[in-house]
């Protein structure tokens, strides 16, 4: 089935925020099914009435929290209720009511719960550890590392540098340690050759927070940037748990602002900027009033955002940021950093194959950079996600089992870790080398790092089996997993140097269709094909003549939404794919309601002409899908910009892409030898046997686990979470940082606030640290003697574990 519909862009220039969130208008739907609420509300006050909000608060038994999101007339209540069993699926309409009837008050929104996770694959799953050992033993190499494989005269350049963990950063300077490929890392050497540290630079790390008294992370910490959401205080120090979980947000700091030559850990790749914690994603839910005062936090003092967590990467979520969140982040890259825009870094997922990170409204933004993840050895790792928003790629693990080919970094209590892994760990490694980059050029606008990042990624020897290099229609070489290549640290802040600042910004709707045609289903082998021509508002104000974002915004619905496939082709012949197969995606209901869809593939196209949409159902699926509107919405400016440059040294030519593709085959072939001499009489056949067999035991186990969150979910659904009352005043040992001291004290509750198991939920763990762990050999009868709540229980420790160890460790690496 064709539809053909013609634009002439006939369309008046709108605000850049106020087009995107038409986009998102419906968008709150996506979760919703899942949420809860909360005993927390936004309470706006009519003009000149601030002022009378806490006594409004006090006067309905609500606790009165403050202003919110920089604005006066924006005020965050907290509702003390007598009994928190209300039904989850009600509104707390009494609450709402009263409130509503101040004549000082405009509007009420009560603030609900939904899920969002930390994005560090699950090294320890047993299915994974199952088939490591049989898939290890008969597959790699005996050989550890140490100095095999390496060019030792160039691993010299490394001894200024007195941090122990250094040559095991093969992210830094990959020089074949941990059977990687030499030259294949960040290229960061570069950069501190020319004096780029990242000095005057301040990332936020929005996670579970950082061992902010970590010797490493200590100097670089920024407190004044800094806050605690999940409690409400300045501290943004991780909760103790026994498993580590909350050690996400450490290891993520330290991969950008470790302090070099103090002989601890490892180096940052700015180890000269500053790091911020924004502790916010440590209670049992997330809420828009979270995540938007995370985005907003310190927009003048904080350049730029990284974040490693998203909606459930489960292969059946769609979601994305909720009204007050992308208001947030819009402003952010409007106003922040003096008008130049703060930078949103975030990690592209780690649903693997069978999830497409187009469906993540975060990563999916044209407001953040998406980063993948790579492994040392240029192949994917088994958790990545692809699709056609991800901008480029940096490292981690999960797929070489070498035990140093994770990412070194710092760790909780004063540890290192070799074990950090995920697109978790990839978001803050970008996020380092745009450091490098504002350095260079302080004047950086946000779209100036994104095009920096398109101009100057490169392919390396990054490869997949499934998704081949190409070339768009201006000689811009890209990837559908790898985005335009792996950031080039040295290359960005030579480009960096001598950036002019981009044009400005225009966004024309070029086209829409609306109607109702039917996807066939995937057993007759057709698909829906839809044509769109426009003249990208040719001859208006906001004409686009050279595209940055390509949206295709979406309504659709399906009898199964997993088993859709959309694909899109610009007039100059750039195919990308806007939406992949997930098998575990059984929604019949939500489908996709104005859903934008994005692609960066087409960067620096002359968006003129025709525009095909195909739509088609997975091979052999009986299911079939109704698509009702498409609106195709183009971004970019009307000046070109660096991109007759980026022609003149792109790899897109037919010379070069026959040599390369010649390497590669050689490199192929050089793989299946060395994996057959490691592996004895095991052939690449029945390597690739045991590897499937892998990955389907690690989604077996995994849907598993879903499904039983899925029965503890219903087991209390009449409940209305709220975040522990124990958590409030969940305090730390004495601390002065910058001047500013923490005074505060650890509660029996701050461990287990119910008196029974850690509130939080499924606990995760995230790896092994580097040495000696205080509290291993510990019995339960040594933590039975105990007294948390003696005040001098931080200096009887330090005596307990010098008697154990030989000299004093403190369980906080105090």
């Amino acid at each position: 089935m064709v539809v053909v519909a013609t634009s002439c862009g006939l369309v008046k220039m709108l605000p850049m925020v106020g087009l995107c969130l038409i986009a998102w208008a419906v968008s709150g739907i996506y979760g919703a099914r899942d949420d809860v609420y909360t005993n927390s509300f936004l309470v706006e006050m009519r003009d000149g009435a601030g002022e009378a909000a806490h006594s409004i608060a006090k006067r309905h038994a609500f606790e009165y929290r403050g202003t919110v999101l920089g604005q006066d007339n924006l005020h965050h209540f907290v509702h003390k209720r007598s009994s928190p069993h209300a039904h989850r699926r009600r509104r707390s309409t009494e609450h709402v009511q009263t409130l509503e009837a101040e004549p000082m008050i405009k509007r009420v929104i009560q603030q609900t719960g939904f899920k969002r996770d930390k994005r560090g694959f699950k090294d320890l799953h047993q299915a994974f550890r199952r088939f490591r050992r049989e898939v290890a033993a008969k597959t790699t190499s005996t050989d550890t590392g140490g100095e095999s494989g390496q060019d030792k005269d160039t691993e010299k350049s490394w001894t200024d540098f007195n941090d122990p963990l250094i040559p095991k950063q093969w992210f830094l300077k990959n020089t074949g340690q941990a059977n990687g490929k030499k030259g294949l890392d960040l290229n960061v050497e570069a950069a501190w050759k020319k004096g780029y540290t990242g000095k005057g630079v301040t990332i936020a790390i929005m996670d579970d927070g950082i061992d902010y008294m970590h010797d490493d992370l200590a100097p670089n910490f920024n407190l004044a940037a800094s806050f605690d959401y999940s409690s409400n205080d300045a501290f943004p120090y991780p909760r103790y748990t026994d498993d580590w979980f909350n050690s996400h947000g450490t290891r993520c700091a330290g991969e950008v602002s470790a302090v070099a030559n103090n002989g601890i850990c490892g180096v940052g790749i700015a180890y000269n900027s500053k790091i911020a914690g924004i502790r916010m994603l440590d209670q049992p839910f997330m809420t828009d009033l979270i995540e938007a005062s995370s985005m907003r936090h310190e927009p003048q003092l904080i350049d730029i955002y990284s974040a490693s967590w998203g909606p459930q990467d489960n292969g059946k979520t769609v979601d994305g940021p909720r009204d007050l969140t992308l208001e947030a982040i819009a402003d952010g890259v409007n106003k922040g950093r003096g008008g130049k825009g703060s930078i949103y870094v975030w990690a592209s997922g780690d649903g693997g194959p069978n999830d497409d990170c187009n469906c993540d409204g975060y990563a999916s933004s044209m407001w953040t950079i998406s980063i993948n993840s790579a492994i040392n050895d240029g192949r994917t790792a088994l958790y990545d996600e692809s699709c056609s928003s991800t901008l480029a790629s940096t490292f981690s693990n999960g797929r070489n089992r070498h035990p140093e080919a994770g990412v070194a970094t710092t760790d909780l209590y004063g540890n290192c870790t070799l074990a950090h892994s995920g697109t978790s760990a990839a978001a803050p490694e970008a996020a380092g080398v745009f450091a490098l980059a504002l350095e260079a050029n302080p004047s950086l606008t946000w779209r100036d790092i994104q095009h920096l990042t398109v101009l100057t990624s490169k392919r390396n020897q990054l490869y997949d089996d499934n998704y081949q290099w190409q070339c768009n229609g201006v000689g811009l070489e890209f990837n559908h997993l790898f985005g335009f290549g792996v950031l080039d640290a040295g290359a960005m802040v030579e480009l960096a140097e001598k950036w002019k600042t981009v044009p400005e910004r225009f966004h024309c709707s070029g086209a829409t269709y609306k109607g109702v045609s039917q996807v066939p289903d995937g057993r007759s082998g057709e698909k829906l094909v839809l044509r769109l021509t426009t003249d990208a508002c040719d001859g208006q104000d906001n004409m686009v003549n050279y595209l940055e974002h390509t949206q295709a915004i979406i309504t659709l619905n399906s009898t199964r939404r997993g088993d859709v496939t959309i694909y899109l082709t610009s007039p100059m012949g750039t195919h990308s794919i806007l939406l992949s197969e997930r098998p575990a995606d059984e929604d019949v209901i939500d489908g996709f309601q104005r859903w934008p869809f994005m692609t960066s593939h087409t960067w620096g196209e002359d968006p003129r002409g025709e525009w095909v949409l195909e739509v088609a159902m997975a091979d052999g699926s009986p299911h079939v899908a109704t698509l009702t509107e498409w609106t195709l919405v183009l971004h970019g400016t009307k000046e070109g910009t660096y991109i007759e440059e980026a022609k003149s040294k792109s790899s897109c030519n037919q010379a070069v892409l026959e040599a390369e593709k010649e390497q590669e085959i050689e490199e192929k072939e050089q793989r299946k030898l060395e994996q057959s001499q490691a592996g004895g009489n095991l052939d690449l056949g029945q390597e690739v046997e045991l590897l499937e067999d892998l990955e389907d035991a690690i989604n077996k186990e995994a849907n598993q686990e879903l499904e039983d969150e899925d029965e503890d979910e219903t087991e209390g659904e009449d409940d209305i979470l709220e975040m522990p009352a124990a958590l409030d005043n969940a305090v730390l040992p004495p601390l002065t940082v910058d001047g500013l001291q923490d005074s505060r004290d650890i509660p029996e509750a701050f461990y287990y606030p119910d008196g029974g198991e850690p509130w939080y939920g499924e606990n995760e763990f995230y790896g092994e640290p580097v040495g000696q762990d205080p509290w291993d050999g510990w019995t339960d009868q040594d933590e039975e003697n105990i007294d948390w709540k003696d005040p001098d229980i931080w200096s009887k420790l330090g005596q307990l574990f010098e008697e154990k160890y030989g000299q004093q460790k403190y369980p906080y690496g105090y």
